[in-house]
C-alpha cells in the first residue's frame, strides 16, 4: 500500500512513471520516474508507527550502493544520456490516514553523519 500511495503522490506532483520495482541481479528500487529531465530513484519505506524511528532512517548505506547499481544499470542499458536523483519516500501511517514525505536528492552529501 506505501508503494502504491507513493506513486499517487509522485503523478499528482507531475511526475513521469517509467518502472516499479525495476531489479538487477538481486537488487531493486522501488520507483524510477522522471522529473523533467531528471531521473529518479526512489526507495518507499512505508511504517505503521514511528515508534522505532522515521521510516527514512531505515534506508541504509547498503540499500543506498544497491539502489546506485540498479541506476547505473537501468541509465547503461537505456543509453540515456540524464541527471539521475535518488529519493526517499516515506509513508507513514496515522489515525487520518496515510502520510507521504518526499525527501529530495536524500543521497546528496554520502560523508554525512546522517547517512552512514
Amino acid at each position: 500500500m506505501g508503494e502504491d500511495k507513493a506513486v499517487e503522490y509522485l503523478l499528482a506532483q507531475g511526475y513521469t512513471l517509467l518502472a516499479r520495482n525495476y531489479r538487477y541481479g538481486r537488487d531493486e528500487v522501488d520507483i524510477i520516474t522522471r522529473d523533467g529531465t531528471c531521473i529518479v530513484f526512489a526507495e518507499v519505506k512505508t511504517r505503521s508507527s514511528n515508534s522505532f524511528g522515521l521510516p527514512e532512517e531505515f534506508v541504509d548505506k547498503a540499500k543506498r550502493k544497491a539502489m546506485k547499481r540498479v541506476a547505473e544499470h537501468y541509465i547503461n542499458t537505456l543509453g540515456a544520456d540524464a541527471d539521475i536523483r535518488f529519493d526517499i519516500i516515506s509513508v507513514s501511517n496515522t489515525d487520518t490516514g496515510m502520510i507521504v514525505h518526499h525527501i529530495k536528492d536524500a543521497f546528496f552529501n554520502e560523508d554525512s553523519e546522517a547517512y552512514n
